[in-house]
């Protein structure tokens, strides 16, 4: 008896048909890759196996075999299927920030699943949560436990989410993208341990995917979804080996390419940083914390130079420091010594801030969360104008919202009605070329890109590549470039600097620093990614 088969499985949002006779078999032990670009229906397909899929018509079998014998999932009363969910299927979600409960610590809501789940008593579930992060490779998983989620980082968030879902030892691990907010080093960690979880547990792993690379280390099977429909199955070396269909072809020729134009050696330098230090202030435990804090050194000594024209990569796993040496580059984080955008340092004055903070805009990882869902296209692009230049008439300004959103190839023919859409209108792919016309439109010298392209698929991703190489070679833009994807930095960089806890362990032109890394930490990012 297989441990799930899912049959003729039909789904559907009013009269509109999102997964259409989608049948899948996975077998104790196994693991098996759903892939599939943005719109697929992978997602909502995952979520159906559990009945979360909300407001969707629902027909077909969902067959999984548990203690009790085989059940259809999809006709399982509430209280049976509450009892299934987290206990015999997990599942981890794609976005952490959201899964997560703001108002407590990551501890808590972990010893809570061991609590309702396995009975486990409070203090037992406390240390046996403490146990699972360490297991995930959070650093200082004491320390971790007793931290909110918007104290994580990205990654340390989605290991987190990963502990929870394994905390009853599942029989079916349902993973919709837990790896896309990880580093490379990282990714491999999580892979190897829910490889280790599933040989000592039995348990099998149904991947929601779009990381071939991922595909290809992890999975014994694969399935490919175009438009809610399975078009191709196949093991592992057979579909990569010879894959059939003309969309599993294009998903995997669908890799990061290099288009961007040679640097001017000599070129005035835009950004600069001088012995660049970032400390945090953190609790100290029992009764000394009474009396003060801690401090926690993020960044040290860090020195770089951006010239005009150019892509500095910056990579290192998470909680590296990348993010928030990028946030002190952008005055947004206090900091020791001294950075300078264009030769002016941060803190000369409120006004001489606000017109140095035109010439350096950053593009942030996550194109949702990161454009407001109250607001239009046309008030998201024009907002920097309604700072920068408010006497500007409205007419001009719409213009300009139109020319920058055509600039990144969003037209009103494309998309009528475009300027009075709302983010949730939008692809993943479309929102991230929205968020580059927001930060394009003030026509600044510096852009700083914080994991541009992480939270897309494949060909997504490959598009805001060669839209920012392009843009990079019509108005000779700088990028700041954040990165845990070796292949991005490969396709965009000049420059290349890589950082571990904190500290620049070694930068250098691209071709020395990929081909010929100096350190060993270099090295084990670059065979991870691989």
């Amino acid at each position: 008896m297989s441990l799930l088969r899912v049959e003729n499985l039909n789904i559907a949002f009013g009269a509109s048909r999102v997964v259409q006779g989608v049948n899948l078999t996975l077998e104790a032990r196994q693991k098996l890759a759903l892939v599939g670009e943005s719109g697929s229906g992978k997602t909502v397909t995952a979520l159906s196996l559990l009945g979360l899929a909300e407001g969707a018509q629902v027909s077909g079998r969902v067959l999984f075999a548990g203690d009790a014998g085989e059940v259809d999932v999809l006709q399982l009363p509430p209280r049976q299927l509450a009892a299934l969910r987290g206990q015999d299927i997990a599942m981890v979600f794609q976005e952490p920030m959201t899964a997560l409960n703001p108002l407590f610590t990551v501890g808590e809501q972990i010893a809570e699943v061991l609590q309702l789940k396995m009975g486990v008593a409070a203090r037992d579930a406390m240390e046996q949560a403490v146990a699972l992060l360490a297991e995930t490779g959070i650093p200082e998983p004491e320390r971790r436990c007793k931290a909110y989620p918007h104290q994580l980082s990205g990654g340390q968030r989605q290991r987190a989410m990963i502990a929870m879902a394994l905390a009853c030892k599942p029989k079916l691990l349902i993973a919709d993208e837990p790896t896309t907010a990880l580093d490379v080093t990282v990714r491999q960690q999580i892979l190897d341990l829910l490889t280790a979880l599933q040989q000592k547990m039995g348990m099998a792993v149904l991947l929601i995917t779009h990381d071939l690379n991922l595909v290809r280390r992890f999975a014994d099977r694969v399935a490919v979804m175009e438009r809610g429909v399975v078009v191709e199955q196949g093991t592992v070396a057979e579909l990569f080996a010879s894959p059939q269909h003309p969309y599993t072809q294009r998903l995997l020729a669908s890799r990061p390419t290099r288009t961007v134009v040679d640097a001017v050696a000599d070129a005035p330098p835009v950004v600069e940083t001088r012995e660049l230090q970032v400390r945090y202030a953190v609790p100290r435990s029992g009764w000394r914390g009474w009396f003060g804090k801690d401090s926690f050194v993020a960044v040290r000594s860090a020195d770089l130079t951006l010239r005009a024209g150019q892509t500095l990569g910056i990579a290192g796993e998470s909680g590296s420091g990348k993010t928030t040496l990028a946030l002190a580059v952008l005055g947004l984080q206090p900091f020791g010594n001294e950075v300078r955008v264009l030769g002016q340092a941060w803190g000369a004055g409120t006004d001489a801030d606000r017109a140095l903070r035109r010439q350096i805009q950053v593009v942030f990882q996550d194109p949702f969360s990161s454009l407001s869902p109250r607001m239009t296209v046309e008030e998201i692009v024009g907002e920097g104008l309604s700072v920068h230049e408010p006497a500007l008439p409205v007419t001009a300004r719409r213009e300009r919202v139109s020319v920058a959103l055509q600039d990144v190839g969003l037209t009103e023919q494309q998309f009528p009605g475009l300027l009075q859409r709302y983010p949730h209108q939008f692809s993943g792919g479309q929102r991230q070329r929205i968020a580059i016309a927001r930060a394009l439109i003030v026509q600044p010298r510096v852009l700083v890109l914080d994991e541009p392209t992480s939270a897309l698929d494949v060909t997504m991703a490959q598009q805001i590549l060669e839209l920012l190489q392009r843009l990079q070679a019509e108005l000779g833009l700088a990028y700041l470039l954040i990165t845990h994807d070796i292949g991005v930095i490969r396709a965009m960089a000049h420059h290349v600097l890589v950082m571990k806890d904190g500290e620049i362990v070694e930068q250098g032109p691209l071709q020395t620093v990929l081909d010929a890394p100096q350190q060993a930490y270099t090295r084990t990012l670059l065979a991870a990614s691989e």
